[in-house]
């Protein structure tokens, strides 16, 4: 669940859906692949002012929920989550760079929507699942707080 960030001068709660397509559309997310972007994302909250509040795959695509803060840009958001992402999957995933004729593993483009803290962020998570076929939850972060 997203929770209001506090700052030395400020309060935000900015939530992003962001959809990242495989390069040239292709099935490419497997159990493996799945399992390394979960734990790609789980370690960049470590690393970034970024929350994965949801991540999820659907055939060729992937969908993300992710709050951040007012300093980090959309541009940034997806550049950090492309980049970091793809570097992993590649190391370990080797087979994917192969179906991938060893170029990119995401394509150029990427879809970004802000969603609304009140009443909008499970309906865009509802909305993220009935878009596909196949979709497949990889992580929702449920867990609350004490601090």
């Amino acid at each position: 669940m997203s929770k209001y960030i506090h700052k030395s001068h400020n309060v935000s709660v900015l939530l992003y859906h962001l959809v990242f397509p495989a390069k040239y559309r292709r099935v490419v997310f497997d159990e493996q692949v799945d399992a390394v972007l979960k734990e790609v994302c789980l370690e960049i909250e470590k690393r970034y002012e970024v929350k994965f509040i949801e991540v999820g795959v659907d055939q060729e695509h992937v969908h993300f929920l992710v709050q951040s803060v007012p300093t980090y840009s959309v541009t940034k958001l997806v550049t950090l989550i492309k980049s970091l992402s793809a570097k992993e999957v590649f190391k370990r995933c080797p087979q994917v760079k192969q179906q991938l004729w060893g170029g990119e593993f995401w394509s150029d483009g990427y879809f970004a929507s802000t969603v609304g803290k009140h009443g909008d962020e499970r309906l865009i998570a509802q909305y993220v699942k009935d878009q596909g076929n196949n979709y497949l939850q990889l992580h929702r972060d449920e867990q609350l707080t004490l601090f």
